[in-house]
C-alpha cells in the first residue's frame, strides 16, 4: 500500500494546493475548478491509504495534547464553515442565478448581454441551434439536444468557441 498511497497523497496534494491557490486568486479559467473538485477524491483515497499505513503513529500522535488540539481546531473550523454567518457568498448565489438564466426567455438574455434578440438568435443559429425569442435556455437545450452550459456560453461568451459536451 505504501508504494501507491504516499505518491498519490503527495501528487494529489500538489494538485489541490496549486488549483486551490488559483481558485483563491480567482484565476479559474479552463478546467481549474473541475480539476480541483474531482481530483480531490484522489487526495482522499491517498490520505486514507496513508492513514491506514500509519495508523499506529497516528494513534500515538492523538494521545498528545498537540494531536488532540489540532483535530479539535480543524473540526471546529469545519463546523464553522458550514454556516454563512450572515454573509451572502458566491456559491449561495450561483444556483438561483443559474436557474433564473435557464428559465428566462432568450429575449431577456439578449437584453442582459446588450444585444438585439435577432442578433442573439443569429449567433445561436450559426452554431446549429434553432430557437425563438420567447424560448427559454432549458427549452432550447431539450429541443436541440445540447448542454445548458454550452448554450449559456454561446449567449454570454459569443466570441469563444464552446465545447459540445457541456452538461447542466
Amino acid at each position: 500500500m505504501r508504494t501507491w498511497a504516499t505518491p498519490l497523497t503527495i501528487g494529489s496534494f500538489v494538485l489541490m494546493a496549486a488549483t486551490g491557490l488559483l481558485l483563491f486568486f480567482e484565476w479559474n479559467t479552463g478546467l481549474t475548478t473541475i480539476a480541483h473538485q474531482w481530483f480531490s477524491w484522489l487526495f482522499l483515497i491517498g490520505v486514507a491509504g496513508h492513514l491506514t499505513i500509519n495508523f499506529r503513529p497516528l494513534k500515538n500522535h492523538l494521545k498528545s495534547g498537540w494531536g488532540r488540539a489540532s483535530i479539535a481546531l480543524f473540526a471546529a473550523i469545519l463546523v464553522a464553515s458550514l454556516f454563512s454567518w450572515g454573509q451572502v457568498t458566491g456559491p449561495q448565489l450561483e444556483r438561483p442565478i443559474m436557474e433564473a438564466l435557464v428559465d428566462a426567455p432568450l429575449s431577456v438574455l439578449a437584453e442582459l448581454t446588450q444585444r438585439q434578440p435577432e442578433s442573439l438568435l443569429r449567433g445561436l443559429e450559426a452554431n446549429g441551434i434553432s430557437a425563438a425569442t420567447d424560448d427559454t435556455v432549458a427549452a432550447v437545450a431539450v429541443k436541440n439536444k445540447v448542454g445548458i452550459n454550452r448554450l449559456l456560453g454561446q449567449i454570454f461568451l459569443p466570441e469563444r468557441k464552446t465545447a459540445h459536451a457541456d452538461v447542466r
